[in-house]
C-alpha cells in the first residue's frame, strides 16, 4: 500500500499549508486523498466518516488541536513514541490515527498489504519490515483472533515485539484478552469514536486531557481536548451529539457503561440494545456474552427483530467453529442452538439463531449490525 500521498496531504493540513482531506480506499487498495472544503470549521485537518454500523455515516471534522492532544496523550499512555504498523483501512479513524501519530512523532509508518484482505502472512511480512526498537500497531478483535489462531511461530514472534497493541473498534472477549496476555502480548484495550479522535479510554481509564462521565441513564459522555469540531454540513446532528454544560463540551455517545470505585469504565453495550420482548427488557450485550461462553461459538451478535407475538423477539447471528457439533456428531443448525440456549437461558434465549462461519463485518472490523439484523429479520419472518 502506497501511503506516501496520504502522509504528505495530512502533513500539509497539519501545518496549515494544505486543505483538509478525506481518505478512502481506491480499487487497487491504495488510499485516495480527496481535498474537502470545511466551511465553518477552523484548523480542520481530516474528515473521517463514522462507521455507519447503525445508519448513514456522518462526516466528522478533526482539527489540529484535537489530533495533537490525542497523539500526545497516546504517547504518554504508551510511555513513548515509536514506529507504527498500519493494519487497518485508512478511511476510518483508527487507520488515520496511525499516520497522524507517526507525523507528530517524526517516525516512519509501515503499511501492510490489505489488497488480499487481512491475513496473518501479510501482517507478519509487514511487521518484519519495521526497523525501530519501539513499535506499535492498532488492531480490531477479529484481526487479533486470526493472528493468534495462526500456527506459524513467526506470527507470534512479531506480535511479541510490539511495545503496544491497541485493540478497539469492537468489544474484545475476556477469552481473547486472556489468550493474548498468556501469549506474552502487550495489549491495550481502547474505547472511543471518530468523534473523540478514536480511542481515548485505555484499559478503562481516560487518557490525559480526556474527561469521562455517565449521564443519569447510564450513557457514556466523553469530553476534553480530543473532541471533534462537529459534523460537516450537519448542524442539527452536531448540536444533538455535542453539548456544552458549565463551560465544558461533551460528546454524548450511544453506549451505556458503569464506573467502578476507581473510576474504571466498563462498556455495557449500546443504549439501543435493550430488547423488549413480551414486556420483558433484555440486554442484547448480556445475551451475547452468555452465547459466547458456549463451546463452539467464537463470536455472537444479538438484536431484536419484529415479532407479531412478542413485539420484538431476541435473535442471534453466531459465528460457529467448524468443529462445533451436537451430541450425535452432526453440525448444529439454528434450531438446535436455539433449543440448547432455551434450556440454559430461558426467556433470555434467542428464538431465532443464524449460524455462520463468521460475523458480517464492516471494512473497519466492526460488526455490520444492519446487514445481520436484515438477515435475522428475514429468517424470523420466514418461520
Amino acid at each position: 500500500m502506497n501511503i506516501e500521498p496520504a502522509l504528505k496531504a495530512l502533513a500539509a493540513a497539519l501545518h496549515g499549508e494544505g486543505p483538509a482531506v478525506e481518505l478512502s480506499a481506491g480499487p487497487d487498495g491504495d488510499p485516495v486523498v480527496t481535498p474537502v472544503p470545511t466551511p465553518g470549521f477552523e484548523d480542520a485537518v481530516v474528515v473521517v466518516r463514522t462507521s455507519g454500523s447503525t445508519g448513514t455515516p456522518k462526516a466528522t471534522v478533526l482539527t489540529v488541536d484535537a489530533l495533537a492532544a490525542s497523539s500526545m496523550a497516546t504517547a504518554f499512555a504508551l510511555k513513548g513514541e515509536g514506529q507504527w504498523l498500519l493494519a487497518l483501512p485508512l478511511q476510518y479513524v483508527a487507520g488515520v490515527q496511525v499516520l497522524i501519530r507517526s507525523l507528530f512523532a517524526g517516525t516512519r509508518p509501515w503499511a501492510m498489504d490489505l489488497s488480499g484482505g487481512f491475513t496473518a502472512e501479510a501482517f507478519t511480512a509487514a511487521a518484519l519490515e519495521l526497523t525501530d526498537k519501539i513499535r506499535f500497531t492498532s488492531l480490531v478483535p477479529a484481526q487479533l483472533q486470526r493472528l493468534l489462531a495462526d500456527p506459524s511461530a513467526d506470527t507470534l514472534a512479531v506480535l511479541r515485539r510490539f511495545n503496544g497493541i491497541l485493540l478497539g473498534g469492537a468489544p474484545a472477549s475476556a477469552e481473547l484478552l486472556e489468550s493474548a496476555r498468556d501469549a506474552g502480548l502487550r495489549v491495550v484495550t481502547t474505547y472511543g469514536a471518530a468523534e473523540s479522535c478514536g480511542g481515548c479510554v485505555y484499559d478503562g481509564y481516560p487518557l490525559e486531557g480526556v474527561s469521562l462521565r455517565l449521564a443519569d441513564d447510564g450513557r457514556i459522555h466523553l469530553g476534553g481536548s480530543t473532541l471533534a469540531a462537529g459534523y460537516l454540513g450537519a448542524p442539527r446532528q452536531t448540536a444533538e451529539a455535542f453539548v456544552e454544560e458549565d463551560g465544558s463540551r461533551w460528546y454524548r455517545t450511544n453506549d451505556l457503561g458503569t464506573l467502578d470505585a476507581d473510576g474504571r469504565l466498563t462498556v455495557l453495550g449500546r443504549a439501543d440494545d435493550v430488547i423488549i420482548t413480551g414486556g420483558v427488557k433484555v440486554s442484547a450485550a448480556h445475551v451475547q456474552a452468555e452465547l459466547e461462553k458456549s463451546d463452539g461459538v467464537t463470536a455472537a451478535f444479538v438484536a431484536g427483530v419484529e415479532s407479531a407475538k412478542w413485539g420484538q423477539a431476541v435473535a442471534a447471528y453466531v459465528a460457529v467453529a467448524r468443529t462445533a457439533s451436537g451430541p450425535d456428531g452432526a453440525a448444529r443448525d439454528g434450531a438446535a442452538w436455539a433449543e440448547e440456549w432455551h434450556r440454559t437461558l430461558g426467556l433470555l434465549a434467542p428464538k431465532t439463531v443464524l449460524p455462520a462461519g463468521e460475523l458480517i463485518m464492516l471494512p473497519n472490523g466492526k460488526p455490520d449490525r444492519l446487514a445481520m439484523i436484515e438477515r435475522l429479520n428475514a429468517l424470523h419472518q420466514g418461520k
